[in-house]
């Protein structure tokens, strides 16, 4: 009878102890970041812009020049970039768009650039989901020249961005180090 109470009163204590650890990976979750986290070397970012009442969004993360070369070298004339960093850089847009020359019904595509020293290519690629290397060309679904200028100063982080806006036009910018590359776009 001893021996029996012992038994149970350790497989009660092994039962709670199991119980309590199972709960701590999400008290642990739930914990904020120790202050020696670092912060992502390439930040997720978002650029908005609302046309005819429809809004246009593009989600992307901003990589840094961190004293490096940036176009020709780290971005590389003549080959496809991801246009940001980490995940593929993603349109979503509720208004039917003219890009530049594409006419690019309401929906989720991927953002990819051609950059080249004379002219850049914006690339709208049906591909969704995927890591920002992962191109593939067959799902293109087309591809315009955009315009360039030279910024008067060198800009750190790379950035996507809406200018210029009316009510139913815009201009989308990708800009790093000091190059400004943009493309008009239009709802329709």
């Amino acid at each position: 009878m001893f021996f029996r109470s012992i038994a149970t009163l350790a497989c009660t204590a092994l039962l709670a102890t199991a119980s309590l650890t199972a709960q701590m990976p999400d008290r642990m979750n739930d914990m904020p970041a120790p202050d020696s986290a670092k912060p992502l070397a390439s930040p997720a970012a978002v650029a908005q812009v609302t046309l005819n009442g429809k809004q246009i969004v593009i989600h992307y993360n901003t990589p840094s020049m961190r004293g490096r070369k940036i176009m020709g070298e780290l971005v590389p004339y003549g080959k496809v970039w991801r246009t940001g960093a980490n995940p593929a850089t993603t349109l979503i847009t509720k208004a039917n768009l003219k890009i530049g020359t594409l006419d690019v019904p309401a929906g989720t595509y991927t953002i990819y650039t051609l950059p080249n020293t004379d002219q850049w290519l914006l690339i709208v690629n049906k591909q969704t989901g995927q890591w920002g290397t992962v191109y593939n060309e067959n799902q293109d679904f087309g591809r315009t020249p955009m315009k360039g200028n030279t910024l008067p100063a060198a800009q750190e982080k790379m950035s996507i961005s809406f200018e210029h806006t009316k009510r139913n036009s815009t201009e989308l910018h990708v800009k790093w180090e000091k190059t400004d590359e943009y493309v008009d776009v239009t709802a329709e």
